[in-house]
């Protein structure tokens, strides 16, 4: 029986148990509860950030919050700020809470398997947003599709101009999963189009200040480099800044994803070729309709949904696709869509 019938079906027994014993004491009820309350039953969802420094994970909190309480769910937030022994401490206050579904940004997945178990053995569903955690059975994993995402970068750079040339890679963190996965897609347009990766490198924690420290410790490579691949918007930024101070800024093909405004406006001022905008929108609204589902004991009906290998099982896996930005598209797919305003995209551009 589903975790949430069977505490509606208590609290049910409860308050005829109750209106049994006060009905014995010659008290009136209003709809069966003492005080004259009406006994309600919100879905209840804990949802953990890994924290909020990149920009973009304030728009998915806010979408799902509005989408879920639209449903009729009520969310409790967390911030982990990075730790993930805090994040370990947040979802065990869930599982004390006795929520309905836990949804989580991770920050190290292997760390978070016993975290995920104890929740399962309380009847509480977990979902992994946006970031994978193998090995852990969770109902479901929710993201876009990152293989694509590195796909769009390289097809990006390639058409500015990289075929046959020569690159740098400076990737996110090396525990978050997504990150092999872009660094696939983007190799395979790497391979086809004759380009020299010329290093590799990974930003532990997503921390944007290594991209920067990476660029001013091998400035010979920097040099030698046609462009760099950075893993995000936020590590791109860094870098570009750091290209500027080489006076090189604009002179280096650079692209990440997120679509953060900053990097918009890389986009119409030059110093950055594109973004990966991910509607996040649609993201974080399917998500919080997944949660709900799963926590009503629903199947999860969506045409995005299909499966991913999570160890030795596989697991449900809603797959939403991405979208590359150049400056050629940038009105119709980040102004039009209302993802960010004209004259904040444009606010350094002259005329």
């Amino acid at each position: 029986m589903n975790k949430r019938v069977k505490r509606l079906l208590g609290r049910a027994l409860a308050v005829v148990l109750m209106g049994a014993v006060l009905s014995g004491c010659g008290a009136t009820t209003n709809n069966g509860n003492a005080d004259g309350a009406v006994e309600t039953d919100k879905i209840e969802i804990g949802m953990c950030f890994d924290s909020f420094v990149i920009e973009r994970w304030q728009r998915d909190r806010d979408v799902f919050v509005s989408s879920a309480k639209e449903l009729g769910a009520e969310v409790n937030i967390q911030n982990a700020n990075g730790d993930v022994e805090q994040q370990k401490q947040q979802i065990d206050y869930f599982i004390k809470k006795d929520v309905d579904v836990i949804v989580i940004i991770c920050i190290d997945p292997e760390e978070l398997v016993d975290s995920i178990k104890k929740a399962h053995d309380a009847g509480i569903k977990v979902i992994a947003y946006d970031r994978p955690i193998p090995n852990a059975g969770v109902d479901l994993y929710v993201s876009f599709d990152n293989e694509k995402v590195g796909e769009l970068m390289g097809e990006a750079m390639v058409k500015a101009g990289l075929a046959g040339g020569k690159v740098l890679m400076i990737n996110g963190s090396p525990k978050d999963q997504n990150v092999p996965m872009v660094r696939e897609g983007f190799m395979n347009v790497m391979r086809k189009n004759g380009v020299e990766i010329l290093d590799e490198y990974y930003c532990d924690g997503w921390k944007a200040e290594l991209a920067s420290g990476y660029v001013y410790s091998y400035p010979e490579l920097v040099k030698e480099a046609d462009g760099i691949m950075c893993g995000n918007d936020d590590l791109a930024s860094r870098v570009v800044f750091s290209l500027a101070e080489m006076r090189l800024a604009g002179k280096k093909l650079v692209c990440g994803q997120d679509a953060d405004l900053e990097a918009c406006q890389r986009i119409v001022e030059g110093t950055q070729i594109m973004t990966v905008y991910k509607p996040i929108e649609k993201l974080a609204q399917k998500a919080a309709e997944a949660a709900v589902a799963l926590a009503e004991g629903k199947e999860i009906e969506d045409e995005g949904l299909s499966e991913m290998r999570d160890g030795s099982e596989k697991i449900p896996y809603l797959k939403i696709e991405p979208i590359g930005v150049t400056k050629d598209n940038i009105d119709e797919v980040i102004i039009n869509s209302g993802f960010h305003l004209r004259e904040d995209v444009y606010l350094n551009v002259k005329g």
